[in-house]
């Protein structure tokens, strides 16, 4: 028996794509937010890890294998460690996260402000609450544009699986498709190029809805680690130095050159608190962020006409309407002879 196997790239656009990119900084927020509680309380940091990475009664647990929430404590569990031995929690936990593909890259931005803390002396726990909130609205930001490209990406699911269902159609209705696209030079002729169109068209979709997601993770996260980094008393420039630091080691490539200076700037000019400049300045990005979010997929269901076009709708003749009419030509002739 003859089956039709999909290609991966097409599987991926026909089927839903399940994972949640909300789902990474959320969790890492809520454990953010349960250390600073637990700091808050009067526990030392080690202490603190250790009672995270214990094991729950179960109560919570998923009731499917969730490979985010395992990695999340696989990473607290090495967190743990590495302060019970006095060891770097951040670099203990990049080297973790390194090591384990399913972990959050927020677990990166964690490693960071937790760096941040460590060589500033700020308090670890307002350090976290911070961390969290700015987890949180990168996980806002992350569902709103998935709610945005919701649209776009399901006409792409619809479209890429078009020729496919043309052909199972035509063998529905009794005519021979696939017997044409599998049994002749112009059958073979058509199916090939018609799964290359469909092969091309399927890859362009992904490239655009790709590049129509969240184009800037975590928005403004330099400004609020040296907004961090200065709730310790620390000077500007040694503040600076710190953010640096951590942001090469631990995040590299996220940081954009310019921002802080410029902040900086207004408030030794204006003689105002930097680091309340530096949030507000924070929370601008994201909102950019976020308006350009909705702009990228306001254009998305523009640009798929491209493919589809170009792609799709040739790869539908070929495959099923080009097999439809040779089959009814050719049993109609050799009705006639």
């Amino acid at each position: 028996m003859l089956t039709l196997r999909m290609p991966p790239d097409l599987v991926r656009i026909v089927r839903r794509d399940r994972a949640d990119e909300s789902a990474g900084p959320d969790r890492v927020a809520g454990i953010a937010e349960r250390m600073a509680a637990l700091l808050t309380a009067g526990l030392a940091p080690a202490t603190a890890w250790a009672a995270l990475a214990a094991p729950t009664d179960g109560g919570d647990r998923p009731t499917r294998p969730d490979p985010g929430r395992d990695a999340d404590s696989a990473l607290v569990a090495h967190a743990a460690r590495a302060a019970s031995d006095g060891a770097s929690v951040a670099d203990a936990v990049d080297a973790a996260r390194a090591s384990n593909g399913a972990a959050a890259p927020a677990w990166a931005v964690l490693a960071a402000a937790w760096a941040v803390a460590d060589a500033s002396g700020a308090p670890l726990a307002r350090c976290l609450t911070m961390l969290a909130a700015t987890l949180r609205d990168e996980a806002q930001l992350r569902r709103e544009a998935a709610a945005l490209l919701a649209g776009p990406a399901a006409s792409a699911r619809l479209v890429a699986a078009l020729p496919l269902i043309a052909v199972a159609f035509g063998a529905l209705l009794g005519f021979d498709t696939l017997g044409v696209l599998l049994g002749g030079p112009i059958g073979l002729a058509c199916l090939l190029v018609g799964s290359t169109l469909l092969w091309c068209g399927a890859r362009w979709n992904r490239a655009l809805i790709r590049r129509a997601a969240v184009a800037h993770p975590a928005a403004g996260l330099e400004l609020e680690l040296l907004a961090m980094a200065l709730s310790s008393g620390a000077s500007v420039a040694r503040a600076r130095q710190i953010v640096e630091h951590a942001m090469a080691r631990h995040l590299p490539g996220s940081a954009a050159p310019g921002e802080a200076a410029s902040v900086v700037g207004l408030a030794e000019r204006a003689g105002s608190p930097v680091a309340d400049l530096l949030r507000a300045e924070a929370n601008r990005i994201r909102g950019a962020a976020r308006a350009e979010g909705a702009a990228r997929a306001a254009t998305l269901g523009v640009r798929l006409m491209l493919p589809l076009g170009c792609c799709v709708l040739p790869a539908f003749v070929l495959l099923g309407v080009a097999p439809l009419m040779i089959s009814v030509v050719t049993g109609t002739l050799g009705g006639a002879v």
